[in-house]
């Protein structure tokens, strides 16, 4: 039976091969975002968002990157090393790199030394905020104590006088990292052995830096750099950019790996106002792929319109982003002041815990993926796929056994209708004795401008509804015009958001990291939740339970499955106490020219968006073809 099985299996990967290699391979790619997920900077050092870094990481070349299956690449460097298991990393560069301008013109040689200046420019508080800091400051001998000198003259001194800093004098003197420009090495001390390290070498926050483009542009100037000034490294250059229209990553010309990575000629970004007009693009052969929005797949899927591509329907690989519903602990009305009603409920772990179990998420999921929405479910705050004991066990299925929950793709695993009528009833008695009135109003923010986002919302609100009834919560759905950031989440004007993180590196902590209490590092507790201005003192408890799990976790280096049990206890404490509440991966459905496949993958980091070495044809793949595609790809 097995020697039939795999004749069957190689008869159609025989089949399916043989209809691609009819069709040619794409030269140039057009490909898509929506509106909502433009470019915000072309600073890599500043940005920790998605859409910045899926362009950037195209333009510059950091030490490693990741291969198809998500294992590390050499890139920048040729090789690398730990002399004495895993507290010291030596990295040794590739010869010939360049650093060159929008047309190719050379600049400067790249140096070991620009990975020193753009740590330097990381941990610089003047210079960088605190953005991509938490990383090295929790592994970097001395990371800390520079950043927090930086943060502290900038009190005293000002931030212009903190903003003169180069790696000379103070960081040279506190920080880790030993460069030598002559042999091409770069070496980091870290605070203990961390063999994960070399996954954080494929992101931002050890990402080079030319001292000479600096003195060119200016501190000020670098910090709000343009594409038409920046200097590249990387496969491609920007060609043209108009915000909000399109930009073209163009093939670079002096690239010094040229020999060794297959690039598209070109490839163009267009900016739409949604899936639904993306698809147009696909349909007018504009787009060399386009994911489906949940009405578009249901009518290919049952036929009833465009049925023509119903045989080249492809489920798309899971994204590395893991979405929760992040609650908001200090919330303002419109008019500027503190949102008591919404405040005082949501530090009530009762209420919390009637969203967690009482919200049967299904119908939300099939916005995402109507023909299988439970394959988006989300189980755990860390997502799939970032880190595995020595046995091969996914850390998130430690989580789950924390938690107590099953693998189960036949119904939404979490739901429990019982047990959220319990937390609902002591919820309304708790809080009605604290003048909490009912329905508790929960502000959400969508982008005015997306009607899918607005149908989407609707189905949120019909789930609110009909889960946990309309005398106990009121969805109210809110726009904001351009700016999500400026418009809502600065002045603090939302309940909650839906929104996705993904791993910068192959380790727990850079989920957790971001959750924990009274740490300035911490991005959602700090941008998002508002935790640290919390008063409740049982919320507060619950915080510090979680922040100090993580602590003990993250000081755990000598022995990785201890560490990750230790994490995945972390992680179900901050999951137990509801706060915040896991949601949702995207696992969508696509009409793509593109082997899927062929394509960089890795849970974490920034690299999965590289257009580099992809397979493609001229002709969409067939559901069949791509299932070949993944057969032959699991035979690796």
């Amino acid at each position: 039976m097995k020697k039939l099985l795999a004749l069957v299996l190689a008869v159609v990967m025989l089949v399916s091969m043989a209809a691609i290699a009819s069709a040619d391979e794409l030269t140039s790619l057009n490909t898509y975002e929506t509106q909502g997920r433009e470019l915000e900077t072309w600073n890599i050092h500043y940005s920790q968002a998605a859409a910045d870094l899926n362009v950037l990481c195209n333009l510059f070349d950091g030490l490693l990157t990741n291969d198809n299956h998500g294992n590390l690449k050499l890139n920048a460097a040729k090789s690398y090393e730990s002399p004495d298991g895993g507290k010291t990393w030596v990295f040794t560069l590739n010869e010939g790199m360049t650093w060159f301008d929008k047309d190719g013109e050379v600049q400067a040689d790249v140096k070991a030394s620009d990975w020193a200046t753009g740590l330097e420019w990381v941990l610089n508080y003047a210079k960088n905020d605190s953005y991509n800091a938490s990383m090295p400051m929790e592994m970097i001998v001395g990371a800390a104590e520079y950043y927090e000198y930086t943060k502290t003259l900038t009190d005293s001194e000002g931030a212009d006088a903190v903003k003169a800093l180069t790696t000379e004098g103070k960081f040279d003197e506190l920080v880790g990292i030993d460069v030598d420009d002559e042999a091409g090495t770069i070496t980091y001390h870290l605070v203990d052995a961390l063999p994960y390290f070399p996954s954080v070498a494929t992101y931002n926050c050890l990402y080079p830096l030319s001292a000479e483009l600096i003195e060119q542009v200016g501190v000020d100037g670098y910090r709000d750099i343009t594409w038409e000034d920046m200097w590249y490294n990387g496969a491609y250059v920007i060609s043209y950019f108009e915000n909000l229209n399109q930009k073209v990553l163009t093939k670079s010309p002096n690239y010094w790996n040229d020999a060794n990575v297959k690039r598209f000629d070109t490839v163009t970004i267009k900016m739409v106002e949604s899936v639904a007009n993306a698809y147009q693009l696909y349909k007018a052969g504009e787009l060399d792929h386009v994911s489906l929005d949940q009405a578009t797949l249901q009518a290919i899927y049952s036929e009833s319109a465009d049925a023509e591509y119903k045989p080249y329907l492809v489920e798309a690989r899971p994204t590395k982003y893991s979405y929760q519903m992040h609650l908001v602990y200090s919330k303002n009305k419109e008019d500027g002041t503190p949102d008591e009603n919404w405040n005082l409920a949501v530090a009530n772990e009762n209420f919390r815990k009637s969203l967690y179990y009482g919200l049967d998420l299904t119908n939300y999921l099939a916005r995402t993926n109507a023909i299988n929405p439970l394959s988006c479910e989300n189980y755990c705050y860390t997502g799939n796929g970032v880190a595995f004991t020595s046995d091969g066990t996914d850390y998130t299925v430690l989580v789950r056994n924390e938690l107590g929950l099953d693998y189960d793709r036949t119904t939404y695993n979490r739901y429990d209708a019982e047990k959220a009528a319990q937390y609902k009833a002591a919820a309304i008695e708790e809080l009605t004795a604290k003048g909490v009135t009912f329905p508790v109003e929960m502000d959400y923010y969508i982008s005015g401008s997306s009607t899918v986002a607005a149908e989407t919302a609707k189905v949120l609100s019909d789930i609110f509804s009909l889960c946990l009834g309309d005398d106990y919560v009121k969805l109210n759905t809110k726009t904001y015009i351009s700016s999500l950031a400026n418009e809502v989440r600065k002045p603090r004007l939302a309940s909650f958001y839906i929104n996705g993180w993904g791993a910068d590196f192959a380790d727990p902590v850079n989920f957790l990291g971001q959750e924990t209490y009274n740490d300035s590092a911490a991005y959602y507790s700090n941008a998002y939740s508002n935790i640290n201005d919390a008063t409740d003192a049982d919320l507060i408890a619950a915080y510090q339970e979680f922040t100090d799990l993580v602590v003990a976790a993250k000081a755990i280096t000598d022995d990785m499955d201890a560490r990750y049990a230790a994490f995945a206890k972390a992680e179900a404490c901050f999951i137990n106490h509801a706060l915040a509440i896991p949601c949702s991966y995207e696992v969508a459905w696509e009409l793509t020219k593109i082997n899927n496949f062929s394509k960089v993958y890795s849970m974490y980091g920034m690299q999965a968006y590289r257009y580099v070495d992809w397979e493609t044809s001229t002709e969409a793949y067939t559901t069949e073809q791509m299932e070949a595609n993944a057969a032959a790809y699991a035979a690796e």
